[in-house]
């Protein structure tokens, strides 16, 4: 079996505009799912993989607050980090011949399925940074490589991605994620296939599901899913598309460390002239997700007050607290003490700094890992940079002759993103879906997330 992970695909986006997901729907059998809370990639994943809510898995959202160390860790891929076992350990626990592949779908390294495929730059020491990706066993990465060329990494994630470039076409990433499931299925016939295919995250993101340019982006991702089918199912192989969560319209930015660091809650530190978040001298401070915002407090003195002042906050729909993450099966010690959901058509930055100039060297580049907080903004060039491109090509003849150089590009305008994602939807045709090759009319119309890792192994 295969398991296409579309991202963002919903019941209202399968239209004229995607013929092949809509026969292979029509086909068969399909049913919204209720979405992982909260709705983003990593705990969505970790929820269809352990069949269990973050409460006992402990993926909280896309990253966290690490209390003893006091540091904020965003996008890690060790599989350690997902507690308990996952579908492949159950289903070769069955059958000892079985095996899985998993290719890019996150928490990817280390993991005890048989092969694996992610995106993972290398870090020389001399400050570099050079996109490549993580092979299990290693002997796929070269082989590979050679085969496939190099993985388009530009187009997976910043800028670029999503959009026709030198780097090829716009939906580049996706292409080389399906060939690279033709690759391993021609190669090692794993019996499980786990294909993950981010195409439609970039432009929902930036321009929202109501975007002109969004209908090629669907016919671009149908086309990439329906030869994709085609090809397992000449091979006997059994085709499962679902996804993790649907992107709905915002226009609403909420800058929540920026309201605490008024009330004198949040801790700054100044290094280069510049402006750092200082998380472990901070009262309270938000990790932003999306449209979830994770609310630690070290001094929780200041919690009642914290948690009025979120709740009067335009764009904060609501404040969750020990009873509420109970309920949603988010109670594990890497969530905030608070968790703020936003308005429908609201967001959260990690923005914290109250002047531009003094802003972090990383506000403005691509970089996952150092900010406290997940950046959508990334995915933009600053309109403000007269002949960006330009700068861009000489930062890169820079970087190709041996020198430093920062590629500080992107906006600090989060006015910029139209589309997010992290609270659950209110219309159901906004949720994400499962589809199966065959009929059946015991599937209910809608599972909960956690469903997915049950119905996956009875399909098996």
């Amino acid at each position: 079996m295969a398991v296409i992970n579309v991202v963002g695909l919903t019941g209202s986006l399968m239209g004229r505009d995607m013929p092949n997901v809509a026969r292979f729907r029509d086909q068969g059998a399909h049913t919204r799912i209720q979405p992982a809370f909260p709705a983003v990639t990593c705990t969505a994943q970790s929820n269809y993989l352990t069949g269990t809510h973050p409460s006992r898995h402990g993926i909280v959202g896309n990253g966290w607050y690490d209390r003893a160390l006091a540091e904020v860790h965003f996008w890690k891929q060790s599989n350690h980090l997902v507690a308990g076992p996952k579908i492949w350990d159950q289903l070769r626990a069955r059958d000892p011949a079985f095996t899985c592949a998993q290719l890019f779908w996150w928490f990817n390294m280390y993991s005890s399925a048989d092969f694996s495929i992610t995106p993972r730059p290398a870090y020389p020491a001399d400050g570099r940074k050079i996109f490549d990706i993580y092979c299990w066993p290693p002997s796929i990465r070269p082989e590979i490589k050679r085969d496939l060329g190099e993985f388009p990494f530009p187009a997976f994630w910043g800028p670029a991605a999503g959009v026709a470039g030198p780097h090829g076409s716009a939906d580049a990433a996706s292409r080389w994620i399906a060939e690279a499931a033709r690759w391993i299925e021609q190669k090692y016939s794993p019996t499980l296939n786990l294909v993950y295919l981010p195409h439609l995250d970039y432009n929902l993101q930036r321009h929202g599901p109501a975007g002109a340019a969004i209908a090629a982006d669907l016919r671009s991702i149908d086309a990439i899913v329906g030869d994709l089918t085609v090809f397992f199912r000449s091979r006997g192989v059994r085709v499962v598309l679902l996804s993790e969560y649907g992107i709905g319209a915002v226009d609403t930015p909420v800058h929540l460390n920026r309201l605490f660091r008024r009330e004198g809650w949040v801790a700054i530190k100044e290094e280069l002239g510049l402006e750092l978040l200082d998380c472990g001298a901070s009262k309270v401070f938000a990790v932003a997700d999306h449209q979830i915002a994770h609310i630690y407090l070290n001094d929780l003195s200041v919690q009642s007050r914290a948690r009025d002042l979120l709740a009067r906050q335009p764009g904060v729909e609501s404040v969750l607290g020990r009873k509420e993450k109970i309920e949603l099966g988010l109670d594990h010690p890497r969530a905030g003490d608070l968790i703020a959901v936003a308005s429908e058509r609201a967001w959260f930055t990690y923005y914290y700094w109250l002047d531009d100039a003094v802003a972090p060297d990383f506000a403005r580049c691509v970089d996952i890992h150092r900010k406290p907080g997940y950046d959508p903004v990334e995915l933009f060039l600053d309109p403000k940079i007269p002949l960006v491109k330009g700068k861009i090509l000489w930062r890169l003849l820079r970087k190709k002759l041996g020198f430093r150089m920062l590629m500080d590009v992107i906006p600090l305008d989060a006015s910029l993103v139209k589309g997010s994602h992290g609270r659950r939807p209110l219309q159901p045709a906004d949720q994400p879906v499962l589809l199966c090759e065959r009929p059946d009319p015991s599937l209910p119309p809608q599972i909960d997330s956690t469903d997915v890792f049950g119905l996956l192994q009875n399909l098996m």
